[in-house]
């Protein structure tokens, strides 16, 4: 038999209704998402599949996605507040994973005390080059939303945020699944407002005692690796493992499991 999965939703703190699937049975364990990510996305699935024989597994559609409701004006205290609400439903405390801008949550989540007595961050989308331009911030990416260009939006974060060569904008803006990433066009002010113009926030990652294990694809772009360095530079409890035959969003998520379970059971 495959694994149980139920639907369910909890409400956070300022009213908005947060869907996940729960799955598995063990010590808790949330996973959070990054741009465009919903809690259908094959790797979250995949990664649920493989961590429920051991783990009781929450895996959440954030605000503005999928089944989960969007209440404005938005903070990102708000989404530390979905995670707390998450926290509640499995029991007071929980393991946390999150990927890209995902993994910055979760360590702001950690560093807000938030009941989280782990964290697994893989490729938080930092930037540690001074030369680089800065990320696109919350305000350019809304503007864009409210003057009707989510098209624009999304185009402004794939090629500031995650590094698609423009050239490629025009072959993704012809395919089906264009329509979907404009959908979710204004959440990616939120990831924009969680991750910041791009330095390491190393002041307060300094004050975490949460053990945190900071993953990296040997494939990723060097951008993506030496943000991983640098996030583990400023925590005060971390290790840093790169992963060979990985990169920002693709992933094995069998050996990105069997690294979660080792580092939560250790």
């Amino acid at each position: 038999m495959g694994r149980v999965i139920t639907m369910q939703k909890v409400t956070s703190a300022d009213g908005t209704t947060i869907a996940y699937d729960r799955s598995g049975t063990g010590p808790a364990v949330i996973l959070v998402g990054g741009g465009f990510a919903e809690r259908t996305n094959p790797i979250f699935t995949e990664l649920a599949e493989a961590l429920s024989s051991r783990f009781t597994v929450f895996n959440y559609d954030r605000r503005g996605r999928g089944d989960s409701g969007d209440t404005e004006p938005y903070a990102v205290q708000r989404e530390i507040e979905d995670i707390d609400a998450l926290i509640a439903e499995a029991g007071g405390s929980a393991l946390v994973f999150g990927g890209s801008s995902g993994a910055s949550l979760a360590l702001e989540a950690a560093y807000a005390g938030s009941a989280i007595s782990k964290v697994v961050a893989y490729e938080p989308p930092y930037v540690t080059d001074g030369s680089r331009p800065a990320l696109p911030s919350e305000e350019e990416i809304t503007a864009l939303v409210r003057a009707g260009r989510r098209g624009d939006a999304v185009e402004l974060f794939m090629v500031k945020g995650a590094d698609v060569p423009a050239e490629m904008l025009g072959q993704m803006r012809g395919q089906p699944f264009w329509a979907d990433m404009e959908a979710i066009a204004h959440t990616l002010a939120y990831e924009a407002a969680i991750v910041g113009p791009g330095p390491v926030p190393a002041e307060r990652f300094a004050a975490l005692s949460v053990p945190v294990l900071v993953l990296a694809g040997a494939e990723s772009p060097a951008r993506m690796q030496d943000a991983a360095r640098a996030v583990d530079a400023a925590l005060p409890d971390s290790r840093l493992k790169v992963l060979d035959g990985m990169a920002h969003g693709q992933v094995d998520t069998k050996v990105l499991a069997a690294e979660l379970a080792a580092f939560f059971t250790d």
